[in-house]
């Protein structure tokens, strides 16, 4: 994961920090690759992406979207104040609860390869729920069963 402070002009704010890349895990500690005036690039390695059958509908809804994508979680550290990479997925349904749990989401798209490791693994493993039929009500009797045919 690559993080970028750009130095901005604001009342409110000296910089802004944005999520600008994900590459394929490089190893080691994380490490700035980009410094001057205005400008300051970390790279944080060691974020995993694994696949769980439990989110199979989020990765094939990612899968199958015009720009599968990486979602990253991220957290100010508590003693510089700067993000860092707190996890990673690639399915929506899970980063959705992440960001209903208030945590700050970023997406970037994903890169060939893992587009396709993530799309041949929806493949092979997601199977849709099937959509069940709900009757209408007047099918429905006082008591909550179903009227049997001819019965008033």
């Amino acid at each position: 994961m690559i993080l970028e402070r750009q130095a901005v002009e604001s009342r409110w704010e000296t910089h802004r920090w944005s999520l600008v890349g994900v590459i394929p895990d490089e190893g080691g500690v994380p490490r700035i690759v980009a410094e001057d005036e205005a400008l300051l690039r970390w790279l944080h390695p060691g974020i995993a992406l694994t696949l769980f059958p439990g989110e199979a509908e989020g990765y094939y809804l990612n899968a199958t979207s015009d720009e599968p994508s990486v979602f990253v979680a991220l957290r100010l550290d508590p003693a510089s104040g700067d993000p860092y990479p707190y996890q990673a997925t690639l399915s929506y349904n899970e980063a959705a609860r992440w960001m209903d749990a208030s945590e700050r989401v970023e997406r970037m798209p994903a890169w060939p390869e893992l587009a396709r490791w993530m799309a041949h693994w929806v493949e092979l493993n997601y199977r849709p729920e099937p959509k069940q039929r709900r009757k209408p009500r007047s099918f429905v009797g006082k008591e909550g069963r179903f009227r049997e045919e001819g019965s008033q």
